[in-house]
């Protein structure tokens, strides 16, 4: 059975594609990695392909995937897209991770032990927190590190979750969590996205860890952080709330069951 996959979202990250694959593969516990590409113009895909010759090419021992998407399509669509295809193979433990070394690779196996170590409080989710222990971002100016930290003292204060770092792009999900949420679609394509999947993980009930990691800015490339996703984590915090009030999300076993349904996949 496959059981881990590692899904990073890219668009012109050819400085840093083959060295973030490598490093994954270096891990002493096994992850298998899918590139979800909305061509990249600077080759990102085609520096995957190159690296699929390297690597074990035919099922099942395949562990580097590519899923190419034509424009660029959005970070939380990329997500989506990368986790339905991991789930209709039957994954499970998905992960979402930059391609820029800003998480780093090793940290993944924390997460995994945080949702697989069988114990009555072990995650469905494992957050990799910049904030559970202080704050540990490397290489930030210091008004991104207090517009992402109070980011997330306006999120808890508008939804009511706990969660220190909500905005937090290193997840670790059990596939039956995505089985679940996956039914009803995820609204938001950037900075908000992260956070409607806390919170939709939250309300239906899934236990939620936040794991402490250092965050370290990118090196190389060029940050993909706009106003405009600011703005639409900022309003759209607002609107995922207000919806919330009109929306039932039955308790995590009936939506277990009801999950053995197939999410339409790739």
């Amino acid at each position: 059975m496959k059981e881990r996959l590692v899904v990073i979202p890219t668009y012109n990250e050819i400085e840093n594609i083959e060295a973030i694959i490598r490093k994954v593969f270096s891990l002493p516990e096994s992850f298998d990695v899918l590139i979800v590409d909305d061509g990249s113009p600077d080759g990102t895909a085609q520096r995957v392909r190159d690296l699929q010759d390297e690597f074990p090419t035919s099922a099942p021992t395949r562990r580097l995937h590519l899923l190419e998407r034509r424009g660029k399509l959005g970070l939380g669509t990329a997500y989506i897209d990368g986790f339905k295809w991991a789930l209709s193979r039957g994954y499970q433990y998905l992960f979402e991770m930059d391609a820029d070394f800003s998480h780093n690779p090793e940290d993944l196996i924390k997460l995994y032990y945080a949702c697989s170590t069988e114990k009555p409080t072990r995650a469905d989710v494992a957050v990799g927190s910049r904030y559970i222990k202080g704050v540990n971002v490397v290489n930030w100016p210091m008004g991104r590190v207090l517009m992402s930290y109070f980011a997330g003292v306006y999120v808890r204060f508008i939804t009511g979750m706990s969660i220190m770092d909500p905005t937090a792009g290193f997840v670790c999900y059990r596939a039956d969590v995505l089985e679940v949420i996956l039914h009803n679609p995820i609204k938001f394509v950037g900075y908000a996205f992260q956070i409607e999947m806390k919170f939709t993980c939250w309300k239906y009930g899934f236990r939620i860890a936040e794991v402490p990691i250092i965050f370290t800015d990118r090196t190389r490339g060029v940050s993909k952080m706009s106003s405009k996703i600011f703005k639409e984590a900022v309003f759209g915090v607002l609107q995922m709330k207000i919806s919330s009030f009109f929306r039932h999300y039955i308790p995590r076993k009936e939506a277990a069951q009801k999950a053995q349904e197939p999410v339409n996949a790739l």
